[in-house]
Parts: structure tokens; C-alpha cells; sequence
């Protein structure tokens, strides 16, 4: 069948029905091409196929072709192919990330060509806003050029571009370089580096104290911290916790952890909100990567040296009384950095009846035995090796052991290893360790007594040289200073018998009237 109009005839057989019913539309009845919405201007463009699959894969074409009205920026497929490579796959995988850019194409009502003007701004659906620029090159939506103007749907107008538009990103680094009140805290932001870290995707939380909150730390202290960066960065870190955190998920005495590793408090009363003791002046400044309170006060992190550790154990009030009585704290708590072999109460309780008090009436000796479990520097666990040794503070050295039974100090062992602090590291152990100039501590020739074996499984046998056979006494107590077993009237040879006692370290004590000795046993 033919059908002849102005000599053109047209055959069915070999023209797409579809095809043929745009061409009528659009030679019969172009008022109908106004039926097109942004979205179908869109899908039908030749230059617009990326555009087209990424409005798809972001769930918009349904809003798009909604009453409206929209004014859409289309960017075409050279726009798209100009992107950094791996873009577009990547926005694709993004949906959220692609939304919000899509978004930013887009105006709620119709804003055609003749309602520009120079320096105009636009709000986006996305919420933020596009520049126009008119000038001799053209008409431009930020940096890209206006190729096409005024396509008009039925449900808004299409403006085709040469560029995407990416929207502006706004970070807790933005608010604080934007705000006229914290130029110090961008300073320090900038002096530690840290501006490239808290502008990334985050999210961050960012308490950021003010001008007037820098200038109420004492004199010096700023210029101070510019001119030690690792101690600027600790305390800015402490500004910040990772997560985003509005005011209204903080609850009175809540602890957060901050991305420094130490914790701030909440306080809400009816004063207000206060992380420790810094008041929120400004809450819920929300960002592309997070969100920014802005408080009264600089947040100084609590530090924790060697001699924290000390007081805060209850297994070491020996130690920190003795460590109190030879005025050692305010050297332990300085910069350091210190490695201390910490031993426990039980270690001291082990020592030989009057010990402590003797050393506690005789500071220098005191001082000399405390420092003798000192180092200057920081040593891990991981940096002992079998054989080393290691000079302490008092100038002499100790010995490092490490066998199936475990690391030693001396004759000490390490029971607990790498309690890090501000000012170095703290290592627990269970005996005390002697300089060799030590007199306050009874001090006989071991040699006199020997203990075998030891480790031992069935029985310990004593052999004592120029010891009478008269009331000599065995006590043995665990590493908590309690007492486990005692023998009376032990002579020489004889063999005590612990094969009822549980697998572990213990000390055991020989004394008579006239001297006291300690070793430390293992049981197996």
C-alpha cells in the first residue's frame, strides 16, 4: 500500500511505524513536541545518551517528568567523556554521590535564557547554588558554556552544556576557614597538616573553639604548639571525633572517643552543653563530610605518664608511696620518655621482712633501686631480645631473659607487657630488681642456698651452707603476697613437697633469727 502526499510517497513495508509517527508529529503537528518532558528531550538527543543512563540508574527520570517545573542543564556525552578517567563508572556504582550531582542540574521552576543575567545565582534542587556568568564568549552556569538555550518541554526548559556541573563541596575545614572567629584554629589546622585529613569524606565531628578560646590558654602556649607540631596535632585530634554527631545525639555524661584516642565528656545542664569543661556556643554547622559545634574553650587532652599508671593500680601502692618518698614523680611525669619495670605489691611483700621500711627511711638508697628500674627511652616488648642488655637511669644494667617461661628482667618476669603512655611505657613485673650496691635488703651469699629444681613438678629440695639445722623456717606465697603453704624445721636437704600445689610462679621465703632469703619458684 502507498500513500502519496507533495509527490513523496511513503511505503509501509519499509519505513519503522515509530519512526514514521514522529515524522508526522513533527510536520503535522509540532504543537504536540511540547508534550515532551526535560526527561524525554533528554532521552531522544543523540548527544545526551550518558546523561540519560545516569538520570536512570539514579531513580530521577519518574521526578523529571513530573509537572514540575524544571530547568535542566543537560551536559552532553563530550561533557561527560571529559571527566577524569573512571569517573563516570564510578558515580554509576555511587548513586548517592550521582543524585547529588545530577541534582545540581537542575532548578525548581522555568528559567529560560532571557531570565539570566550576569552574576545571577540559582539554588539547585541539590541545595546549592550555580553561578551565571555572561560575558563576549557566551553565557555560562559556572565553567560551562551554554551550547544550546531554550528547549522548550512541557514540563520546564533544557539548557545543553559542555561541561558537568560538580557541585562545591562545603567541609568542617570550609566553616572554619570561612568563619571570621577562628583564624587560630585554622592556623593550627594548616601548621599540622591536618587540612587535607578533615576534608575528606569523613564524616567528622569538629568542636571548634574560637579566637577568644586560643587567646585564654596562657601567654606562650600557642606559639608554642606552632612550634611543636605533634603536640598540635594530638590536641587538635582531640577536637575531632569520627562519625557525625549532631546535638541531639549527645546525652549528659555521654564519653565519646576522639580521633586522638582519648575520650571527652558530655555535660548538659542548665547552663547548656559542654564537652568537658567547653561550652557549645554554635551547635550543628552540618557539612558535606561531617558537622562543626562551635565551643568557648580549647580542649586539652588528659595525659597519662608512667607514674599515672602507678597511682592508678591497685596492685602498685608500694611502689607509688616509694616512688612519692624519693621525689621521683615530677622527673617520671616529665617528656621523658621513660620505660619502666613496674614491679607489684606482692613483689615487695616478698622482700625480706623490714625491707620496705629500711628503704623507705634511706632515700638515696630508696632513689638508687627506683631508678634502677628505669630507662630513658621507650621499649617495647617487641624491642627485647634474649641476652640484651639495657643501662638504667641509675647507670647500672639489667638483663634481658626470654625462654619458654617467658621474658625476664634480671630474675624478674614480665607479667605485663606495653601499658603505653604519653611518656613512654610501663612493663609489670613480679619481683624486685636489686642494683648490686643495694644494703638496706639483706643481702647473704646465695651461694649459701640453693633451691633445685627449679621449675619443679613434684618436690623442691634446699641445700644450705653454714646454716644451722635450727629453726628454720619455708613459707611460700603467690604473686599476690598470699600466703600458700609454710614449713617448719627445715634442715639441710630437705625435700618439700609440692605436688599438691597448682601450676604457676610463686616466691618462696627461707628464714631463721639471724637472716632471710627469697627466691622465685616456678611449678610446673
Amino acid at each position: 500500500m502507498h500513500y502519496v502526499s507533495n509527490s513523496f510517497p511513503i511505503n509501509f513495508k519499509k519505513i519503522d511505524m515509530v519512526k514514521y509517527t514522529r515524522i508526522l508529529l513533527l510536520f503535522l503537528f509540532p504543537v504536540f513536541m511540547t508534550a515532551q518532558s526535560v526527561v524525554d528531550i533528554v532521552i531522544d538527543s543523540d548527544e545526551h545518551n550518558t546523561l540519560e543512563e545516569a538520570v536512570i540508574a539514579a531513580d530521577l527520570a519518574g521526578t523529571l517528568s513530573e509537572p514540575g517545573p524544571f530547568t535542566l542543564f543537560a551536559p552532553t556525552d563530550a561533557a561527560f567523556a571529559a571527566l577524569p578517567a573512571g569517573t563516570v563508572a564510578a558515580l554509576l556504582d555511587d548513586i548517592p554521590a550521582l543524585r547529588d550531582i545530577l541534582l545540581y542540574h537542575a532548578l525548581s521552576g522555568e528559567v529560560k535564557s532571557s531570565d539570566l543575567s550576569d552574576g545571577m545565582l540559582a539554588t539547585t534542587i541539590n541545595g546549592k547554588d550555580v553561578t551565571v556568568i555572561l560575558n563576549t564568549n557566551g553565557v555560562f552556569i559556572n565553567n560551562a558554556r551554554v551550547t544550546m538555550a531554550d528547549i522548550q518541554a512541557s514540563n520546564g526548559v533544557v539548557h545543553v552544556i559542555d561541561a558537568v556541573l560538580l557541585p562545591p563541596t562545603n567541609t568542617v575545614v570550609d566553616v572554619i576557614a570561612n568563619s571570621p572567629d577562628h583564624n587560630s584554629l585554622e592556623a593550627a589546622v594548616l601548621a599540622a597538616d591536618l587540612a587535607e585529613t578533615l576534608s575528606g569524606e569523613g564524616p567528622f565531628t569538629l568542636f571548634a573553639p574560637t579566637d577568644a578560646a586560643f587567646e585564654a590558654l596562657p601567654a606562650g602556649t600557642v606559639d608554642a604548639l606552632m612550634a611543636d607540631i605533634p603536640a598540635l596535632t594530638e590536641i587538635l585530634l582531640y577536637h575531632a571525633i569520627s562519625g557525625t554527631v549532631l546535638s541531639t545525639d549527645l546525652s549528659d555524661g555521654m564519653m565519646a572517643t576522639t580521633i586522638n584516642g582519648k575520650d571527652i565528656e558530655v555535660n548538659i545542664n542548665v547552663d547548656g552543653f559542654f564537652i568537658n569543661d567547653a561550652k557549645i556556643t554554635f551547635a550543628d554547622i552540618v557539612t558535606d563530610n561531617g558537622v562543626v559545634h562551635v565551643i568557648d574553650a580549647v580542649l586539652l587532652p588528659p595525659r597519662t605518664t608512667v607514674v599515672d599508671v602507678v597511682v592508678n593500680s591497685p596492685d602498685h601502692s608500694i611502689l607509688e608511696a616509694a616512688v612519692l618518698a624519693a621525689d621521683l614523680d615530677g622527673t617520671l611525669s616529665g617528656d621523658g620518655p621513660f620505660t619502666l619495670f613496674a614491679p607489684t605489691d606482692a613483689a615487695f611483700a616478698a622482700l625480706p621482712a623490714g625491707t620496705v621500711d629500711a628503704l623507705l627511711a634511706d632515700i638515696p638508697e630508696l632513689t638508687d633501686i627506683l631508678l634502677y628500674h628505669a630507662i630513658s627511652g621507650t621499649v617495647l616488648s617487641s624491642d627485647l631480645s634474649d641476652g640484651m642488655m639495657a643501662t638504667t637511669i641509675n647507670g647500672e644494667d639489667v638483663t634481658v631473659t626470654i625462654n619458654t617461661d617467658g621474658v625476664f628482667i634480671n630474675s624478674a618476669q614480665v607479667t605485663m607487657a606495653d601499658i603505653i603512655t604519653d611518656n613512654g611505657v610501663v612493663h609489670v613485673i613480679d619481683a624486685v630488681l636489686l642494683p648490686s650496691g643495694s644494703s638496706s635488703v639483706t643481702d647473704q651469699n646465695f651461694a649459701d642456698f640453693r633451691l633445685y629444681p627449679n621449675p619443679a613438678t613434684d618436690h623442691i629440695q634446699l641445700e644450705m651452707d653454714k646454716i644451722n639445722d635450727v629453726d628454720n623456717n619455708v613459707t611460700l606465697f603467690n604473686m599476690k603476697g598470699e600466703l600458700v603453704n609454710r614449713w617448719n624445721n627445715i634442715s639441710n636437704g630437705s625435700k618439700i613437697p609440692i605436688d599438691q600445689i597448682n601450676a604457676g610462679s610463686y616466691f618462696l621465703r627461707f628464714e631463721n633469727s639471724s637472716l632471710t632469703f627469697v627466691k622465685k619458684v616456678l611449678i610446673h
